[in-house]
């Protein structure tokens, strides 16, 4: 079905790794150790432990954060794409995409799921040679990488659609089997399925400050719990996860002073508002350097900060914090959030290592509103919008001011709030799709009024055609996966087989 280990790479990015995520300044190369087989490597508490650490490793160390910003921000109005940007980035953008693009590659995916299979499959026997192996740890590895396994096939689901599920480990080549799609609805009934169980056996702390923001807490999988909620329309359960967070009361906003804002949030990472981001550092630099500033890829969109954050003509001090050198640099067209210290002070490339985010306390309380909107309490949905915008001094030109009856108004401004706030966070396209898509794409004005916005005229029309087939929202199945599955897998059928 996928290519993800060859013949004798058992615990590729697992052996050898961190011993202690905390306690090591260097990440090591996760190159895989040849010779090291499952039997001979799983007998002790601290190779299990290291394999945990490697699932982190595994995150920073791939084309992950290159991929999920991609995903989530290459269809959309809020970026352009350069002249440096390759052949496959422009098929992307404009819905020219084949099953040859290498951008419909699920390989990376896959192989962090492969690598916390092991980690679940193989843990709970260490505690049988082990015995200084407390149950509690275990509890913890193992949910850690249910939590890890259930993220990344939720990226699975909104990114391809219907997709295979593989819940054990492959340890060589003879154990690869192909593996039909499941659809959707059951890949996100998988995920919350592992997130449920992982809920009660992961930390609630870890000690320390950097651990907890790097790693799976109890808080990060109700985070998770909200977000794979929300694509099964399961509104009061979504709330009910966001609550576990908010009541815990140990996150909160940022404040919106224009002076502190990125830097707390993005310069240097780890604030009260975050609750799980990928840990970089001077060790292991970000991607975002060459991405956004150097012969960047990508642009912010040319009518963003214009129409999306809008500014105070008469009052220059009056402004959106999270636009001009907040989200973008408006004198460059620059994406900016990612290499800034302040609003006046950029990092270099070899202090590119701000945090990717995959969630925050922002998110929490708007995901909270999206769900109470689905449950008609739009009232309460329309305070925690309201919330975010004082926070971010949002311009009043952008409240649409919906009525607290007003359910498909609200769901417009939740969609606009969530632009502004997660700019370039890589969430734009799924928080577009997954509010279009319910009620049998009674919403789908979202994704085309979005595409008129910024589809070349030329290409707008064509581009309307393929958008409005619901199975172009989706990926194909990459032409080799395809090869290799010996027909077992079926194509999107918007692409043909």
């Amino acid at each position: 079905m996928m290519n993800i280990l060859s013949k004798k790479l058992v615990i590729p990015a697992l052996a050898l790794a961190l011993l202690s995520l905390g306690s090591c300044d260097k990440w090591l190369d996760l190159k895989p150790q040849e010779g090291v087989i499952a039997e001979d490597y799983w007998q002790t508490k601290e190779q299990a432990r290291a394999a945990v650490n490697g699932l982190y490793i595994s995150l920073i160390n791939s084309s992950l954060t290159q991929e999920l910003f991609m995903h989530g921000e290459i269809r959309t109005d809020m970026v352009d794409i350069s002249t440096f940007a390759p052949q496959p980035y422009t098929e992307y953008r404009f819905a020219d995409m084949l099953s040859t693009n290498q951008f419909s590659n699920w390989g990376t995916f896959y192989r962090i799921i492969n690598y916390c299979n092991n980690v679940i499959d193989n843990a709970p026997g260490v505690k049988e040679l082990d015995p200084t192996f407390a149950q509690a740890d275990l509890d913890a590895y193992v949910g850690e990488a249910l939590a890890i396994r259930a993220w990344m096939y939720l990226n699975l689901a909104r990114i391809w659609g219907d997709v295979p599920i593989k819940l054990h480990y492959t340890a060589s080549d003879e154990d690869l089997a192909s593996i039909a799609k499941s659809s959707q609805s059951d890949v996100l009934d998988a995920v919350v399925a592992d997130l449920v169980r992982a809920e009660p056996m992961v930390r609630e702390t870890f000690g320390s400050t950097a651990a907890d923001k790097g790693k799976i807490t109890r808080y990060t999988v109700n985070a998770l719990l909200a977000d794979a909620y929300l694509w099964q329309d399961e509104f009061q359960k979504a709330a009910d996860a966001c609550d576990l967070i908010i009541d815990a009361e140990i996150f909160e906003l940022v404040s919106g002073d224009p002076s502190t804002w990125i830097n707390e949030l993005f310069g240097q990472g780890n604030s009260i508002e975050g609750i799980f981001e990928l840990q970089y550092d001077r060790q292991q630099l970000n991607p975002f350097f060459p991405l956004f500033r150097l012969n960047a890829l990508y642009m912010a969109g040319q009518n963003v900060y214009e129409s999306l954050f809008q500014f105070d003509a008469a009052d220059p001090e009056n402004f959106d914090v999270r636009g001009d050198r907040g989200a973008l640099s408006t004198a460059t067209n620059m994406i900016y959030k990612y290499h800034a210290f302040s609003r006046t002070q950029t990092k270099s490339q070899d202090e590119s290592y701000t945090h990717w985010i995959v969630y925050r306390y922002a998110d929490i309380l708007l995901m909270k509103a999206e769900a109470l909107n689905g449950l008609n309490r739009g009232q309460e949905a329309l305070d925690l919008i309201y919330t975010i915008r004082e926070r971010g001094n949002a311009m009043q030109g952008t409240d649409l001011d919906p009525g607290a009856d007003d359910q498909q108004g609200i769901t417009t401004f939740i969609v606009e709030e969530r632009a502004r706030e997660f700019a370039y966070e890589g969430k734009r396209w799924f928080d577009v799709l997954r509010n279009a898509r319910r009620n049998n794409y009674q919403r789908i004005d979202l994704i085309t009024g979005m595409i008129v916005s910024y589809a070349p005229a030329d290409r707008q029309q064509a581009m309307l055609g393929k958008y409005r087939d619901v199975n172009s929202h989706y990926l194909p199945i990459y032409y080799i996966e395809m090869q290799r599955s010996g027909g077992v897998l079926e194509q999107n059928p918007f692409y043909g087989n």
